[in-house]
């Protein structure tokens, strides 16, 4: 009878808050919007660690499945404390977002990075009302927490080929620490990339150790690999195809050696586009414009990071992956199960 009697009161306060919506000045119904949204956002990270409880009964520290309400913790989070063990935990226990004191924040985050064009961290970070280090940390946290988005087998018809990101540094101390002390520091083994800008020094055309090769796969299935590779070594493009595509496949790539080598070692059906002479498509059905496709897509992408560091290159074709596959409840239920 008493909860019949809260919830009826909670109706009558809403329509009364309702009716005086009208009454309110423009710059009240903003506050009004922004009180909404934030509450909103913090029900919507709540309902997804809460969920996760009802998912797995166990307890994070000792696997029991016998546990007990107790209370709630300072964000409004069911807390349970165990039967066996006799500690107390929540939905968040153990997991990388433990120790996090906003999960709204963060779920907006996950919602910006899901979106169809994600802010730079500043732009973020303006937006959040936080600082850009807390948006940087937080997206690398939440892209090593999804983990792998490349599918890991192919068949029927696949399409290879390789894109090529710019060799970056960003953030290193390297050209500084040289100049500050050349005794201790050796010189670097090239320029900084914005020295070729002004034309006094000629960048070479064509590819070289400092392009960093992306190899890409899919078929008309809809399965697709995007992961860095070390080189465009023969030995290196079988390797990296050799346990994803099926014996039985039709093979479609360019007249790369390491992709020539690949289907004569495994007998493939192998159709070999030859784009200097203008062959693009092979009996109206075969070619790899969807894999150039989603190299357009992957720069279009990338291009207002300006070029992240190269060691963080295969987070961000991580996260290129889930903007397609993951909706942000989706990520955050993801990030929530990723061990600690």
């Amino acid at each position: 009878m008493p909860t019949t009697q809260t919830a009826q009161l909670d109706q009558h306060a809403f329509r009364a808050l309702v009716g005086q919506v009208e009454k309110l000045t423009p710059g009240q119904i903003e506050n009004l919007l922004g009180v909404a949204y934030q509450t909103r956002r913090r029900f919507e990270a709540t309902a997804a660690i809460e969920a996760r409880t009802e998912q797995e009964h166990k307890c994070p520290h000792c696997s029991t499945v016998g546990r007990q309400r107790w209370g709630r913790t300072r964000l409004g989070i069911q807390r349970y404390r165990c039967l066996g063990c006799q500690k107390t935990f929540s939905g968040r226990t153990g997991t990388v977002v433990a120790h996090l004191h906003r999960p709204g924040l963060f779920f907006d985050l996950l919602r910006n990075m899901i979106s169809d064009r994600p802010l730079s961290c500043r732009k973020l970070a303006a937006e959040l009302k936080t600082t850009k280090d807390t948006i940087w940390r937080w997206r690398i946290l939440a892209l090593e927490a999804i983990g792998q988005m490349s599918d890991t087998a192919f068949a029927g018809i696949v399409e290879a080929d390789e894109t090529h990101q710019r060799e970056s540094r960003k953030g290193s101390r390297e050209w500084s620490r040289h100049r500050a002390d050349p005794m201790s520091h050796a010189e670097p083994p090239r320029l900084q990339w914005y020295r070729y800008k002004n034309g006094r020094i000629k960048m070479k055309r064509g590819l070289s150790r400092w392009q960093i090769p992306v190899m890409t796969v899919m078929d008309r299935s809809g399965s697709r690999y995007l992961e860095q590779i070390p080189d465009r070594k023969v030995a290196t493009i079988d390797a990296a195809l050799t346990p994803m595509i099926a014996r039985d496949a039709i093979f479609c790539s360019d007249s790369g050696a390491g992709y020539l080598r690949f289907g004569a070692k495994y007998q493939l059906v192998h159709r070999v586009l030859v784009a200097i002479a203008g062959q693009h498509v092979i009996d109206g059905a075969y070619h790899i414009q969807t894999v150039n496709s989603l190299h357009g897509r992957f720069s279009a992408f990338i291009r207002p990071f300006c070029g992240p560091a190269t060691k963080y290159l295969p987070l961000f074709l991580r996260w290129f992956l889930a903007r397609n596959r993951l909706g942000a409840t989706e990520a955050f239920e993801k990030v929530l199960h990723a061990p600690n």
